[in-house]
């Protein structure tokens, strides 16, 4: 599966995978508005990597976005990419699977689907991070 940026600087190339997480952190809301819907992947094989700018929004976490058109990318979290599920062009298929920081989620919006919510501390102690900070 091939996901693009807007002005096509950037492409990510990775393995066929339909299932998506929304995280509802504060860091994601200020970053893009509302949740952030992203598929998971490992190691994703990119191109234009040289248009990619990156932020350490945490001691365990950086959010890319194309230094050209602005796009919001993936965040990154060791060896793990979450990637922008509206950078992948033919959305067939997606399923919501999850939810993380759901105890951080705004009151302005509810998703409606039925899926696996973790906690901020849940979803930390799944990843190992050692502090409460944000993604």
């Amino acid at each position: 599966m091939e996901a693009k940026c807007l002005c096509g600087a950037v492409s990510l190339e990775v393995e066929t995978n339909h299932k998506l997480d929304a995280c509802h952190c504060g860091k994601c809301r200020t970053w893009g508005g509302s949740a952030a819907i992203t598929l998971s992947a490992r190691n994703p094989k990119i191109s234009g990597a040289e248009h990619i700018g990156r932020y350490r929004s945490s001691e365990w976490a950086e959010r890319c976005f194309c230094k050209q058109c602005g796009t919001h990318l993936f965040v990154q979290v060791g060896d793990d990419y979450y990637i922008n599920a509206g950078l992948f062009a033919d959305h067939a298929g997606f399923e919501l699977e999850s939810q993380i920081f759901i105890d951080c989620k705004a009151s302005y919006y509810e998703l409606a689907n039925d899926t696996q919510k973790l906690t901020e501390s849940e979803f930390l102690a799944m990843i190992g991070a050692c502090s409460p900070q944000q993604v």
